[in-house]
């Protein structure tokens, strides 16, 4: 499997978007990736918190 470039990772992005997408669509697609990206590399480097660690910083109860 060969590792993909931003630029190619861009193009795929921008094409799956709908004809008539506006900048503000665009702009949170790539948001959105970073996000996920960087969650992703979080959890590969082991900071993460326990779903019940997270609850009880948030001020939430047990489901």
């Amino acid at each position: 499997m060969t590792t993909a470039t931003i630029k190619d990772e861009a193009r795929r992005l921008v094409d799956r978007l709908p004809e008539h997408a506006t900048w503000e669509d665009l702009q949170y697609q790539i948001y959105f990736r970073q996000a996920v990206e960087a969650g992703l590399k979080d959890s590969r480097e082991g900071r993460v918190v326990p779903l019940e660690e997270a609850r009880r910083r948030f001020g939430l109860g047990a489901p």
